[in-house]
């Protein structure tokens, strides 16, 4: 067990073991829910862990695909991948009682809302919340490593999963978005679609004549954690225009990541954490990144895709 330290001591101290997860929380979580929140997040670990070894072994036990079964209530068409992560994560949660959860590769942690003197715990109440109410948030990335992307209100970090010895190791504490960027993330081929101010926006710092008198390039990946997670590295922008991510399982957790890394998130009117949740599945534009590149694509204003149209893969 690596001794606990903060992220700040871990980063500044040269030659030092990398902090795992386990001594990351001790150190550095609010002291009101400082023994509940580091159960959870202990047992998030677990679950992704077991996650990344059904990623890994997909092929073999054909997992790839759209499950046979469908649920869930989002509307979405689920993947078998979907199902096993959700249920995977579900096991993991079960054992514990005192917090309510959101099960998902993204992740965010509420206090309960539960009644004094009440132990039953109203789960949907208590994720109807908003985003300013988080008290933790994350997201797991599955690829040749996996990654575990983390805040409980004291900036973003994040861990790499050592497969040697089992543990995820912070390897990027304090993440800081930069301030502006050079990369926009978005399905391009919508473009015809879109509203005359992303347009404009998009033509003008593809071109070079925004704020900013470098040409930007594209990189969508169609993949939100991934899309986020290089804005989040690199800077720049990545959005969703239409009303199509969940706000409280998808668009919240990620724009508590966004903000604790200095960055800004919106729906293209307002702060993302300030809206109040009407229903679980509720849906809306999204829009994330560095500072600069967010103040200026919201300063044209119309960027938000409402004309309601679907598309058909």
């Amino acid at each position: 067990m690596y001794c606990a330290a903060t992220a700040q001591e871990a980063q500044n101290t040269p030659g030092a073991a990398p902090l795992d997860l386990t001594g990351f929380v001790a150190a550095n979580a609010p002291a009101d829910s400082a023994q509940s929140l580091a159960l959870l997040l202990s047992s998030v670990a677990v679950a992704v862990k077991q996650i990344a070894g059904k990623v890994s072994r997909a092929g073999l036990e054909g997992l790839f695909g759209v499950a046979e079964q469908q649920g869930g209530g989002s509307g979405d068409t689920q993947k078998k991948l979907d199902v096993v992560a959700n249920d995977i994560m579900k096991a993991v949660l079960s054992a514990n009682p005192q917090v309510a959860v959101l099960a998902s590769t993204i992740f965010g942690v509420y206090k309960s809302l539960a009644a004094a003197g009440n132990d039953k715990l109203d789960a949907t109440a208590a994720a109807l919340q908003p985003g300013t109410e988080l008290v933790a948030a994350g997201y797991a990335l599955y690829s040749s490593a996996t990654m575990l992307v983390i805040s409980t209100g004291q900036g973003t970090h994040g861990f790499t999963l050592d497969p040697l010895c089992g543990e995820f190791l912070l390897t990027h504490p304090n993440i800081k978005i930069p301030q502006r960027g050079q990369i926009y993330s978005v399905n391009d081929a919508r473009f015809h679609d879109w509203p005359k101010g992303l347009q404009a926006y998009i033509e003008a710092i593809r071109q070079g004549k925004g704020q900013n008198p470098k040409q930007y390039s594209a990189r969508y990946i169609c993949s939100l954690v991934g899309d986020f997670h290089r804005t989040l590295l690199y800077g720049g922008v990545c959005m969703n225009p239409r009303c199509h991510l969940r706000l409280v399982y998808e668009a919240n957790p990620l724009a508590l990541l966004c903000e604790q890394a200095g960055g800004i998130a919106s729906d293209g009117k307002q702060r993302l954490r300030d809206i109040k949740p009407a229903k679980l599945h509720q849906r809306l534009p999204l829009f994330m990144g560095s500072p600069d590149d967010m103040t200026e694509l919201m300063s044209y204003d119309d960027v938000q895709q409402l004309d309601g149209k679907t598309y058909t893969v």
